[in-house]
């Protein structure tokens, strides 16, 4: 008789015989425990994320090899044998019901095991238990740690730190963001996690490391709930270099996942967005945005940066939106050329980035700018800023401009809003711009409450001086700006604050010291536009009451497009000015009358 089964009955008969049918079950569970161990383990120590799929390799291999070991062996209490063919197993030798309980049991036990190891997957016990819904959603990304051999690798880790943020900005359901210039700060630092995420007034900390080493790069992050000392989730993205475009947005999105952070699907398109498939494209952007981020002195090379990579990828919009933010911050305030010469190309920029991502909030935001400071459109300006805040609402340097521009439109109502707001979303608050509205308020007692504070940092001391003289309180304003000077502050040189310290020489009676500065100031007007010299020289003498002179300079100020011109409906210097015509002639040429008359009609 032959020893195969010659129909599906009794195959199915001599695979219960074998022992096969009962072995499928184990094998189950067992593996299923293993990969839910895996599971578990594998965030805590580190391992790749290619390791669960590793094991589900492994274990579909080992099934195979064990359903045929079993065909064949049998397990027996005189120890491993190879299974007999049907036809010599006697009666006596076949199982019967009672031999049969103990692999019936082990079986049902395993399928319990299957169903309730599924039920904790599903139903997410255990993750629920990591992350305390109720605490707020309030997060800082420390600056990543190169750990490449290649230190020209730094600007790879502050653009993944800065696009990480970017994602998260993109999130409106997140409570606090820390933006990059808060955490900047602590590059390098010694402090704990915990006492870092007490003075950032956060829950929650990312903190990772960079490796490039040749075509391959490694990404590691850990986010951390310092509070309980736990570790929420942790990662090493262990990818070809070329991957390294896509990692910041998985980052993104596990963080917005492990603390239960609700994400709409316009937000997660957003941030799934692929920004460019050019990784040379992408790596010369990286570079310029670390130079405009930390150096004006680099504004030219970080533009050239930008313009190379829209020659490789021309729909790339984040860098039209660089090289127009570029463009700008080179005509104001970098120097060496006419203002009017290069500002007006921003706008093919931000253009040409809103042509390829119309949600853009770089290109929206440099609009804003531009009408703001440039075009005096302060109408289009508010639309942008706010469009802006909308596709980025976490972002405080958006918030923080929107505020100046509502002080400078003498919107304190609103302005008051927007600073509570960036108090609840960062802790670096712009205390020049929460004085402002005190002063412009009437509320003197609160803007000296806030001076106090910001007269301790001695970095800010050039600001502490401005502030002192729209307070009128000149010999205060004349001991901070000269400690700046003393403490090698460079921005102390450029014409806003050495025009305050001219005025506060002149009203301490120090005549000469401030012609010696406006006299410089002047000579500086005939060399470049940047930085405004005309606009201050002009601010200078309205401060000083000679009138004729102030228009003189303001007009010429007016026609290089300086982009303090807005100033001129609020700052306190310039109510010397306002009996006169020449004054509501240049008030209508620099677009404060179409706003007012707008703002008016939207209160009907």
């Amino acid at each position: 008789m032959s020893d195969k089964p010659n129909n599906p009955f009794k195959f199915w008969q001599e695979l219960k015989r074998r022992k096969v049918i009962r072995f499928i079950p184990v094998y189950a569970a067992a593996s299923f425990v293993i990969l839910e161990l895996v599971d578990i383990i594998a965030e805590p120590f580190g391992l790749p994320d290619w390791t669960l799929k590793l094991v589900v390799v492994l274990l579909s291999i080992g099934f195979i090899i064990s359903i045929i070991l079993s065909w064949i062996y049998d397990v027996t209490p005189e120890g491993v044998k190879k299974t007999k063919p049907i036809s010599k197993v006697s009666e006596q030798q076949k199982e019967t019901g009672s031999k049969m309980i103990g692999w019936k049991i082990t079986s049902y036990v395993s399928i319990v095991i299957i169903i309730g190891l599924l039920m904790v997957n599903i139903f997410g016990i255990r993750r629920q238990a990591e992350v305390d819904t109720e605490l707020e959603k309030s997060i800082a990304v420390l600056p990543f740690n190169n750990f490449s051999e290649d230190s020209d690798q730094e600007f790879m880790c502050l653009g993944l730190t800065d696009e990480i943020i970017t994602n998260l900005f993109k999130i409106k359901s997140f409570d606090k963001v820390i933006s990059l210039s808060s955490v900047l700060t602590y590059i390098g630092t010694d402090k704990m996690i915990p006492q870092i995420a007490d003075e950032l007034g956060v829950n929650y900390i990312l903190e990772g490391k960079y490796t490039k080493i040749g075509d391959q790069v490694r990404v590691s992050a850990q986010l951390i709930e310092p509070k309980h000392d736990k570790h929420i989730w942790q990662n090493d993205y262990d990818r070809p270099y070329k991957e390294i475009i896509v990692i910041q947005s998985d980052i993104a999105l596990q963080i917005a996942a492990h603390i239960k952070t609700f994400l709409t699907e316009s937000e997660t398109q957003n941030i799934q967005k692929i920004p460019t498939s050019n990784l040379e494209a992408y790596e010369l952007l990286q570079q310029a945005s670390f130079l405009v981020t930390l150096d004006l002195n680099a504004l030219d090379q970080g533009l050239d940066l930008c313009l190379q990579a829209i020659e490789l990828d021309p729909d790339y919009a984040d860098a039209y939106a660089l090289a127009g933010i570029a463009t700008l911050l080179k005509g104001c305030y970098g120097g060496g050329s006419k203002m009017q010469s290069v500002v007006w190309d921003a706008t093919h920029y931000f253009e040409k980035a809103l042509e390829s991502d119309q949600n853009n909030g770089g290109a929206h935001f440099g609009l804003a700018w531009f009408n703001d400071w440039i075009k005096w459109d302060y109408i289009k300006a508010e639309k942008e800023y706010l469009k802006a805040i909308d596709l980025e609402p976490n972002n405080n340097i958006f918030n923080d401009y929107y505020i100046e521009f509502l002080l400078k439109r003498h919107q304190l109502e609103d302005a008051s809003f927007y600073i509570k707001r960036s108090q609840e979303k960062d802790t670096m608050v712009n205390l020049d711009h929460l004085i402002g509205m005190h002063v412009l308020s009437g509320n003197k007692k609160e803007a000296y409450n806030s001076i106090s504070l910001e007269s301790s940092v001695e970095q800010a001391h050039r600001w502490v001086g401005e502030n002192y003289i729209w307070l009128e309180e000149y010999d205060s304003a004349k001991i901070y700006l000269e400690s700046a000077i003393q403490s090698e502050d460079p921005l102390m040189l450029i014409p806003r604050f050495q025009s305050c310290l001219a005025l506060a020489y002149y009203k301490t009676k120090n005549d000469q010291q401030a012609q010696i500065i406006i006299n410089q100031l002047i000579a500086k007007s005939d060399e470049t536009s940047a930085g405004s010299p005309a606009f201050f020289t002009g601010w200078y003498y309205s401060g000083i009451g000679e009138v004729d002179s102030a228009f003189y300079w303001l007009e010429k100020a007016f026609k290089s497009r300086s982009p303090e011109m807005p100033w001129l409906k609020v700052d306190p210097v310039f109510n010397n000015l306002k009996e006169d015509d020449r004054y509501w002639d240049l008030y209508e040429r620099t677009g404060h009358k179409a706003y007012d008359e707008y703002m008016a009609g939207l209160k009907k």
